[in-house]
């Protein structure tokens, strides 16, 4: 069987499905020696499944199952909403690496820790297919892939369930999302996303999930899903690896189970 290396993680990357071991490598966090680019001594340290809100994903307190303001406000688009982890060290570093520094094959790694957590890999399971959310062309072209997509490809892999990388199509705009509020962030996604034509069919019907890598406001994910309903998705979950911190404590208050 011909391999490649893989420089970016120091592993061997040829064929992820047929059950090879990584060559000898060293913990992209701790530096010691294992046969995975995470060893499981930092994934406990660093990765431990926490209770989390399903509308906004924000952990939340021991016995509370729904953030104060999700309760209030409703679902949106969005059925539900899944986290693996918060977006702060060392998650905030590593996915910098994943997109920013042409290291997609980080995509593995973090998709296995996903799977680790019983909601998100449950609620994959359950869905038709996934969806990954696209980039703008301009960044597409900038990054040469998307993180999204290959999350995306890597869960459903996984998981033996269907991924159309295509589904959604992403409008060029002049601002990017992080230079905005909450209150633009929602207008700007409300504008962004369209349902491919050629795709309408496949999505009515159907159950679906979003994949991404970050979640910061819910804005993105919440714009794409209302086109998928809109184009007749029966329902439209999501799951992010990462979720950004909640402002302020607001979010450990929910309803009592």
């Amino acid at each position: 069987m011909k391999k490649t290396w893989n420089r970016s993680l120091g592993q061997s990357a040829s064929t992820p499905d047929q059950g090879m071991r990584w060559l000898p490598t060293t913990c992209a966090l701790c530096r010691v020696w294992g046969d995975s680019v995470l060893c499981p001594a930092c994934r406990q340290d660093h990765a431990r499944i926490v209770p989390r809100c399903p509308g906004c994903a924000h952990p939340l307190a021991p016995g509370l199952t729904r953030c104060s303001r999700c309760a209030q406000d409703g679902p949106g688009a969005l059925a539900a909403c899944l986290a693996r982890v918060a977006y702060a060290w060392p998650w905030d570093d590593i996915v910098a690496r994943f997109k920013f520094h042409a290291q997609p094959a980080w995509a593995r790694e973090l998709a296995r820790l996903m799977l680790d957590d019983p909601q998100i890999a449950t609620a994959l399971a359950a869905a038709d297919g996934l969806i990954p959310i696209p980039l703008a062309p301009s960044r597409l072209r900038e990054r040469g892939f998307n993180q999204a997509a290959e999350l995306a490809r890597q869960l459903g892999r996984r998981l033996r369930r269907p991924v159309r990388p295509h589904a959604l199509l992403r409008r060029e705009t002049l601002r990017t999302q992080h230079e905005l509020d909450r209150a633009e962030r929602q207008a700007h996604a409300r504008l962004a996303f369209a349902v491919a034509a050629q795709e309408r069919p496949h999505i009515a019907g159907r159950h679906w999930v979003l994949v991404d890598d970050v979640m910061t406001t819910g804005a993105t994910l919440q714009a794409a899903a209302q086109r998928l309903r809109e184009a007749g998705a029966a329902s439209v979950g999501a799951v992010v690896f990462a979720r950004t911190p909640a402002p302020s404590a607001q979010h450990w208050l929910a309803e009592p189970m």
